[in-house]
């Protein structure tokens, strides 16, 4: 290779590695704590894949470098023959075997930590799927939000959240299997009739987020979406005193 070609290769990773510290490589960053979780796991396994594509290629450019075929070669040279190498083929043994474990390790501690439960979340919310919809219920002031019937030019509903704040979302169907996703929360569970989830979110950003049933339950699988606006705590207070009530006590 000559220096040139040398200098524009360097070059280019340098300025693929500086893309890289600063991307998120196409994953939205996540609106809860939840969600920062999971991307930091996408993070951890984007770079690790760099790294091993890195040091596979880079061998194989040096192998077609160090292995070529010479002007001073015999034209039929095979160059020196070998049948194994002990020591190599238990360091790519074990590199794969390591790697694999670490990853298994921190997806491991990643899942535990989006999966635990507060001790004491600031709002308890009763996520109800149905077809084609969503009821939602606010423990303890017993608000409740609920669809309209589904179609194509109808809006799903619309429920509020604190920044800051844990909510417990109480998952169920009444009826066939549904998702609440919220891709902005890079979160999915799936709603499961005769089944109770549970699961704590915490907004970390102002912003609306849309969600949508990810598990194809029917005719209006497509409209069956809501929306989650998170909001400062003040506001949100505010905004769940002027829901209309079930009663003190949600279902």
């Amino acid at each position: 290779m000559s220096r040139r070609g040398g200098r524009i290769l360097g070059a280019g990773a340098l300025g693929l590695a500086t893309s890289a510290c600063s991307s998120s490589f196409g994953m939205p960053r996540g609106g809860s704590e939840q969600g920062q979780e999971i991307f930091r796991l996408w993070q951890i396994f984007t770079f690790a894949g760099i790294a091993v594509a890195a040091i596979v290629y880079g061998l194989i450019g040096w192998s077609l470098i160090r292995y070529r075929r010479r002007k001073t070669d015999a034209p039929d040279a095979l160059g020196r023959q070998f049948h194994a190498n002990v020591p190599l083929e238990v360091v790519y043994t074990a590199i794969p075997v390591v790697i694999v474990v670490a990853l298994f390790a921190v997806s491991f501690r990643g899942e535990e930590r989006v999966g635990d439960l507060a001790a004491d979340p600031a709002v308890t919310l009763h996520a109800e799927a149905f077809a084609w919809g969503w009821r939602f219920t606010y423990g303890g002031s017993g608000a409740t939000v609920v669809s309209d019937p589904s179609g194509e030019d109808v809006d799903g509903p619309t429920i509020e959240l604190p920044r800051g704040g844990t909510t417990r979302v109480i998952l169920t169907s009444n009826d066939v299997i549904h998702a609440f996703w919220v891709p902005g929360f890079l979160f999915k569970r799936d709603a499961i009739p005769g089944r109770t989830t549970s699961f704590d979110i915490t907004p970390t950003d102002t912003a609306s987020f849309r969600g949508v049933c990810a598990e194809f339950c029917g005719l209006n699988h497509a409209y069956m979406t809501f929306t989650i606006n998170v909001v400062e705590p003040d506001v949100f207070d505010a905004w769940v005193a002027s829901q209309p009530s079930l009663g003190p006590e949600a279902p």
